[in-house]
């Protein structure tokens, strides 16, 4: 039973190249899902949903028996995961519930069952399937590296969006004193001003809403003016974070060439490793064949550089060619 556990992680551990049963299972998944989220579309256009209603309730069906099946499967086998925190039967297996994705599973599967025990609206039952289309965010490296930046830089991102709050709190209040007795109805309170607010901050201008006293005005430039800078500081944060994080995934590759490069040769079995540490840094082709490449230059000129074992070295000169002196040793 453990091997058939393990066997089972395997196959839905998401990129073990080589693999087939594995790969077909991803495949198969995200085939399943992409389809999901299309039909969902298209069940909102009422000609197409009445044309054929059995078919979307009939694959419907059919995904979420495939989906709740899957979902059992890895809580199943979660004490086979690579993290130790995961390894307890029990403690393990809640552990691993309670993970982001193990609960965006449940969330994509749990509106169906909801409709036979309690009694809610079926339209924010549609809306909720569409949570789906965050399940392919497993297969995605890129998807990966972005909330690993995230969860990075949460702190960073944090503070400048606490800033980002306390200015348009403080702009609303502002504007709202200035015009509150010209705009009673647009500015008919700090609530009411914190549409404007936000509008004029994010440099988007609806135009909607307007300030027209001197005051409003100038309040309007002075904000416009300093968003441009505060706005966009969260953005760049975090692309620099995700250069940041780019270029260690780059280093973490060349030092596994530079590993498997440390005898000038690679075997098979390194060159599987290399395409596991590929698929698992999320990296090209094209640039993983270009740090191997550097990588081969690098151990070419090391080894061109050594001095060869098999041949002795030269004996030193004693006298100099041009002025026949004796050399100093």
């Amino acid at each position: 039973m453990r091997r058939i556990r393990r066997r089972v992680y395997e196959i839905l551990a998401i990129g073990r190249k080589g693999d087939r049963l594995s790969e077909w299972a991803d495949i198969a998944l995200i085939t399943l899902i992409s389809i999901n989220v299309v039909l969902v579309i298209f069940e909102s256009v009422r000609e197409i949903y009445d044309a054929a209603p059995l078919f979307f309730a009939g694959f419907e069906i059919f995904s979420v028996v495939i989906f709740t099946i899957e979902y059992f499967l890895r809580v199943w086998s979660a004490p086979d995961h690579a993290e130790r925190k995961y390894r307890h039967p029990v403690w393990g297996r809640m552990r691993f519930m309670l993970t982001p994705m193990a609960l965006l599973d449940l969330m994509v599967i749990a509106p169906f069952y909801l409709v036979f025990f309690v009694q809610v609206d079926l339209r924010m039952l549609r809306v909720l399937r569409l949570f789906r289309v965050f399940r392919l965010t497993r297969y995605s490296s890129s998807m990966g590296l972005l909330l690993q930046v995230l969860q990075k830089e949460a702190r960073n991102v944090g503070a400048a969006l606490f800033v980002l709050l306390l200015l348009i709190i403080m702009a609303a209040s502002l504007t709202y004193l200035a015009e509150h007795k010209v705009q009673p109805v647009a500015f008919s309170s700090i609530p009411h001003a914190l549409w404007w607010a936000v509008i004029t901050m994010t440099t988007v201008g609806y135009g909607d809403i307007v300030p027209v006293t001197v005051i409003g005005r100038i309040l309007g430039a002075v904000i416009g003016i300093i968003s441009v800078g505060v706005v966009a500081l969260p953005a760049g944060l975090l692309a620099s974070g995700f250069s940041q994080a780019l270029r260690e995934r780059r280093e973490a590759f060349e030092q596994v060439v530079g590993d498997v490069m440390g005898d000038g040769v690679i075997d098979s079995d390194e060159r599987v490793r290399l395409r596991e540490s590929q698929v698992e840094l999320g990296l090209s082709k094209d640039e993983a064949e270009t740090i191997l490449r550097k990588g081969r230059q690098r151990a070419a000129q090391a080894s061109a550089g050594a001095p060869r074992r098999d041949s002795p070295e030269k004996p030193r000169p004693q006298f100099c060619p041009h002025c026949g002196e004796k050399l100093s040793k």
